[in-house]
Order: structure tokens, then sequence, then C-alpha cells
């Protein structure tokens, strides 16, 4: 198993820990004015779906688990499993709903992401940067107010909140930033 360095971990990396696979999910690297520089991780367990936090030293070797991708289309979900299929098998793939429910608003039919594998187990997934939704409500905006950036709440067909422009009304496509799951423009 390769190793890197605990002050080289990132966010979406997969990590043995204890001898069990995990994925990092935020990561803070700490510079002491005094003493060694460190690194706070927090890591989700592929197979129970808990998280820890942890600490290491900037400089210890950590684990790094071997993974593949797949590109496959969303399907659907349900409250346990995710299902994507291979467009070109037709073969389908399900994954425990605690491996994605940080993405499930971002997700609507045929979009394309990449299923994560360790060993042929399907473990997460890795969304494209941008998606394109629909907005289902979008209130009406108030006049006079225009202080600074000037937004509103709205509703996409997936049930995902974002501040959006006083412009952007029911019925408009938006681009929505799938890591911050924010407003960048109109489709």
């Amino acid at each position: 198993m390769p190793e890197i360095k605990a002050g080289s971990l990132r966010k979406h990396m997969y990590i043995s820990f204890k001898g069990q696979p995990h994925q990092v999910v935020k990561t803070d690297f700490i510079s002491p004015g005094k003493g060694s520089a460190f690194m706070r991780v927090k890591l989700r367990n592929f197979e129970t779906g808990n998280t820890v936090d942890f600490t290491y030293k900037s400089n210890e070797s950590v684990p790094q688990i071997d993974v593949t991708n797949q590109q496959l289309q969303y399907l659907y979900h349900d409250s346990s499993e995710v299902v994507f299929m291979n467009a070109r098998t037709y073969e389908q793939v399900s994954i425990p709903v605690s491996f994605a429910e940080d993405s499930l608003q971002l997700l609507t039919p045929d979009v394309q992401v990449y299923v994560i594998f360790n060993d042929e187990t399907p473990i997460g997934i890795s969304l494209p940067p941008k998606v394109t939704l629909k907005v289902t409500d979008a209130i009406e905006a108030v006049a006079g107010n225009t202080v600074g950036q000037a937004r509103k709440e709205v509703t996409l067909e997936t049930g995902l909140v974002v501040q959006a422009p006083l412009f952007v009304k029911k019925g408009d496509s938006l681009i929505i930033d799938t890591e911050t799951k924010t407003y960048i423009s109109r489709a």
C-alpha cells in the first residue's frame, strides 16, 4: 500500500485508518509558532459511514488506498441506496446513501458522475465541478431590496435552496457549483 505524508492529505483522498478504509472529509493544517506542524482530519469509514476526527503530525506517513473511478450515469435513489448505470453495458451499481448524502441535492437523472471503487466495491462518488438545475420556486423580488448584492432564496428541482440574484425566476436553469452548492450563473 503506498504511503503519503499527513501534511499532504486533502479532502476526497482515501486512506487506511486503524486498518479500515476511510475517506478524508475535511482537513485543517495547523502550524503553531512553537513545535511541529500537524494536520487535523475528519475521516468517514466506508463500511459504517461513521466519521472520526484525528490529528496527525505533518511528517507522519499515512497508508493510501488504491481506488479506481468509473464514469456512470445517475438513475435514482431511495432511502437506503443510490443507483447508477454504465451507459455502455447497462450494468447497474448501487452505493449506500450514506456515501453520497452530501451530493443527493445535486443529482438529476442523466448526470454523469465518477463512482469510486476500492477492490470492485463502490465507496463513493465524485461530482462534476458544475451541474445545471431548474428553478421550481422563486419568491418575487422586493422593490428597494438593492443594498449590496441583492439576493433571494430559490428552490431547485432537487430541493436544494440557494441564494440567487433578484432577476432569477421560476423555470430558469441555473449553474450550481457542486463543491460549495452555490449559484454561479444562469444556464
